[in-house]
């Protein structure tokens, strides 16, 4: 059996092409397939062009698409369209959210809150089967506290309100290249991804991340997802902190310590959930 498991947030999709009889594995890479963000025409056109040809004609028999946006059944139908014109030969496609996908790889059957701290952001409570309690993020333009998105958007309002330290501010402008404020206005309100955009802008806290400024926008930040989401759940503090997402994994120290001060004890923060769901799905076979 050949199995194709991806992990899909909204900047990119890892994939792990599994063989059970060998078992071999076969990592692949695309762009991110957020339904609210992407049609299904747009999806197959990027896996044929970019996931197809990697993977010289294989027959995959059952696919596992785990997704960023895919919390609906109409959102998932356009992800699971792409993927059956895509891999007409498949006898199973399952699409779902990658909150699940996040808190089987933190949890596998195990009870727990898990949370994504990536572009975006999300958490829930898990019963070890499903997901029995989520507090919406309410995405990148009302929410998504502590996510790259979150963190880049309070960064670049400080550039364009000329409240960076001068170094820094000369640091910020030649980095990205930024002539001035109308390019950034520019550029967010007409970019496909506008959620990425300002993520990008978090790329400048990890190359900084030793800065007294950084460090505070960067630990405010995780306070206010504590404060508006972790917090929230009904007796949060019995839970121990899991994580996935490169925001969460980068900044782990600043991450860890703002749990802590909210009484959450560490539980496993790691960058992407791939291979520890790819594990979960061969254990259930």
């Amino acid at each position: 059996m050949i199995y194709l498991i991806a992990d899909s947030g909204s900047t990119k999709t890892d994939w792990c092409l599994v063989n059970s009889e060998n078992n071999s594995q076969k990592i692949l890479h695309t762009i991110g397939y957020n339904p609210y963000f992407i049609d299904t025409e747009a999806i197959y056109y990027s896996l044929s062009e970019n996931l197809l040809k990697d993977m010289e004609g294989e027959s995959v028999d059952e696919i596992y698409f785990y997704g960023a946006g895919c919390s609906t059944p109409e959102k998932r139908d356009i992800v699971y369209k792409a993927l059956t014109r895509s891999f007409p030969n498949a006898k199973k496609i399952v699409v779902d959210h990658d909150l699940l996908a996040t808190a089987r790889a933190l949890l596998g059957t195990e009870p727990g809150f898990a949370a994504i701290l990536g572009t975006g952001c999300n958490t829930c409570l898990y019963d070890g089967d499903a997901i029995i309690q989520n507090i919406d993020s309410l995405g990148y333009l009302l929410g998504d506290e502590g996510s790259g998105s979150y963190i880049g958007k309070k960064i670049v309002r400080d550039f364009m309100r000329g409240r960076l330290e001068p170094e820094l501010h000369k640091r910020f402008k030649e980095r990205f290249q930024i002539e001035g404020n109308e390019q950034i206005f520019h550029t967010l309100y007409t970019t496909q991804f506008p959620n990425r955009y300002l993520a990008s802008f978090c790329k400048f806290a990890d190359e900084y991340v030793t800065h007294p400024y950084i460090r505070n926008k960067v630990r405010d930040s995780f306070r206010d997802f504590f404060k508006n989401l972790a917090s929230k759940y009904p007796d949060y503090q019995s839970y121990k902190f899991n994580c996935v997402g490169s925001v969460g994994f980068v900044f782990k120290d600043i991450l860890e310590e703002v749990a802590l001060s909210y009484d959450m004890k560490i539980g496993k923060i790691i960058k992407s959930p791939l291979q520890d769901l790819v594990q979960f799905h061969l254990k259930q076979k």
